[in-house]
């Protein structure tokens, strides 16, 4: 089951890492009720993703460097990485 899990944490800071999205749409995708797989709680716990609260606006998720250097541990593409050592 770790595997699973760990396989759905890297998808969703992929998925993340695409583009910031609203902290709303994160939680309607990712959430879920089975006490098994606890994906968003599991990448925030690991400070894989943040919640930044935004003036006016709905909170957003996004990559945390230890994020991306997950990512990029795990051959995935990230990106939102501006810099040239991928």
């Amino acid at each position: 089951m770790a595997e699973t899990i760990n396989a759905l944490v890297l998808d969703l800071v992929e998925w993340i890492a695409r583009a910031p999205r609203p902290y709303s749409e994160v939680i309607e995708t990712w959430r879920t009720s089975c006490p098994r797989l606890t994906i968003w709680e599991d990448a925030v716990e690991a400070g894989y993703v943040t919640r930044q609260n935004r003036a006016a606006a709905a909170p957003l998720v996004t990559v945390t460097e230890d994020g991306k250097r997950l990512l990029r541990a795990h051959g995935r593409t990230v990106f939102s990485d501006t810099s040239e050592s991928k």
